[in-house]
């Protein structure tokens, strides 16, 4: 190419920066408001996805019975290890693309993009293969009652064989995600969470599929959303299109893709086993207490979507200012990020004082009394929400880090959450404690949230004296 023609590719790319981040370049401007616009469509996303996950267990609790609501929930450890490696992957995949969007570098972006499908392709394969394999003995191992084992084998099964839909919808709203487009996931979400209740009622009420057909729902729906998205990111944002020569493995872009997304993955799986260890913990104490522990978890799962929400947030405005060499930026970002993250955790627990006894309603025919379950969730929810702070820490400080490139110290983090949960769910066994058993995830949140703090203020010091060097 002459040298004309290349400064006329470079000016074009430029301007194609500028034009389609008008709205959405998060390395200018005051890092508030650019923040919190970002955080509010993944908050109202993450909310409906949680509500469209809860009406599967809304559903089998009132029209099949409190036990396969119990089995729905006793697989929500499971389902966390399968749908956290599939998600931990893609969004790691998809923090090089914000690198190379911040740096202006669209031919980078491109290919970085290409490069991503194909990971997460063959990472979904392969995760649905494993899963298969090991399901029978992930569920034994929990210590599954006999009562509720094939409810909910039925539905994690499933669950399983539909990750390739979920790999594509968390990647392909990571990838507009990374240009700063929060907005446009959060209305197909919107729309999949309206059809997933109408296939649920259609699978459970009409259809009689228990289980099962709550899996299948929630399967459709995620494909559904995959493929709406999409076609959107096809049809308005070309910048995300790869070229034809694009489309093969390259060495680099794999190298650094995979040097992020495997530890993210490996992060959620190991936080996903300290959970099924604590399930195990909750499973000893019978059909009744994981019932009352599912109901309390979708409460506190719920009420504690900012965290996360946060998190997605701090990785695409970090990804992009760490492509830009805004090392004090990065800095005041995060500031901002903490101090809304720790508001957002007052709010939430006082929501769930409010909130619990209502909310229980919503998962038991009218005939079941309510007084039986209430002590159960009570005491989960209550011991959770005093350490809502600590947890926001984990969301903001990892994402932060995993957004500028460092996968190491966040998995690290993810090794500390499961040592405090598997200690305390062993003491808990031993003890036969259920007080104690659901303090597992209070002691992993403070035992990590005081872990990624530290490491993140050892990150930080690192990026300045690299931003120095260059």
């Amino acid at each position: 190419m002459k040298k004309t023609d290349l400064n006329q590719t470079n000016m074009k790319n430029e301007n194609v920066v500028k034009t389609t981040s008008r709205e959405t370049d998060m390395t200018v401007g005051k890092p508030l408001p650019l923040i919190f616009k970002f955080f509010l469509p993944l908050f109202i996303g993450n909310v409906f996805q949680q509500v469209y996950n809860m009406v599967d267990s809304v559903i089998v609790g009132r029209y099949v019975s409190a036990e396969a609501l119990g089995a729905v929930g006793l697989t929500g450890t499971i389902m966390f290890l399968l749908l956290g490696l599939a998600s931990g992957l893609t969004q790691g995949f998809a923090v090089l693309c914000g690198q190379r969007f911040g740096a202006g570098d669209i031919r980078g972006l491109k290919r970085s993009v290409a490069n991503a499908v194909i990971l997460s392709v063959v990472s979904a394969l392969v995760i649905t293969a494993l899963g298969a394999i090991f399901m029978n003995p992930m569920l034994r191992i929990m210590n599954t009652p006999e009562d509720i084992y094939q409810d909910a084998y039925h539905y994690i099964i499933i669950i399983d064989y539909g990750i390739i839909c979920t790999v594509f919808y968390d990647m392909f709203s990571a990838f507009l995600r990374s240009v700063g487009n929060s907005k446009v996931p959060l209305y197909f979400l919107i729309l999949c969470a309206g059809l997933n209740i109408v296939l649920d009622l259609l699978f459970i009420v009409v259809f009689h599929m228990g289980t099962g057909g709550a899996a299948l729902a929630t399967v459709v729906s995620q494909a559904i959303s995959a493929l709406l998205c999409g076609i959107y990111l096809f049809v308005k944002f070309p910048i995300l299109i790869p070229e034809k020569s694009d489309w093969k493995i390259h060495r680099e872009e794999s190298k650094k893709q995979i040097a992020v997304g495997v530890p993210m993955a490996l992060q959620f799986g190991v936080t996903a086993s300290g959970t099924m260890v604590m399930q195990a913990a909750i499973n000893v104490f019978g059909s009744v207490a994981i019932s009352a522990f599912t109901a309390g978890c979708k409460v506190v799962q719920i009420l504690t979507q900012g965290f996360p929400a946060m998190g997605q947030t701090m990785a695409a405005y970090c990804a992009q200012n760490y492509g830009k060499k805004e090392a004090a930026r990065i800095k005041e970002g995060v500031r901002v990020g903490t101090w809304l993250s720790n508001a957002y955790a007052v709010i939430a627990m006082v929501l769930c004082v409010l909130l619990l006894k209502p909310a229980l309603y919503l998962f038991y025919s009218s005939g079941t009394d309510i007084s039986a379950y209430l002590p159960w969730a009570r005491t989960y929810v209550y011991l959770s929400m005093i350490f809502f702070i600590p947890l926001g820490f984990i969301f903001v400080y990892r994402n932060v880090m995993q957004g500028c490139g460092y996968g190491f110290l966040p998995l690290m983090g993810g090794v500390i959450e499961f040592v405090a949960r598997v200690i305390t769910a062993i003491i808990a066994i031993h003890v036969h404690s259920y007080a104690l058993a659901a303090f597992c995830d209070p002691a992993a949140w403070i035992a990590t949230g005081i872990f990624t703090l530290v490491a993140y203020r050892f990150i930080l010091k690192k990026i300045y004296r690299e931003f120095e060097r260059e």
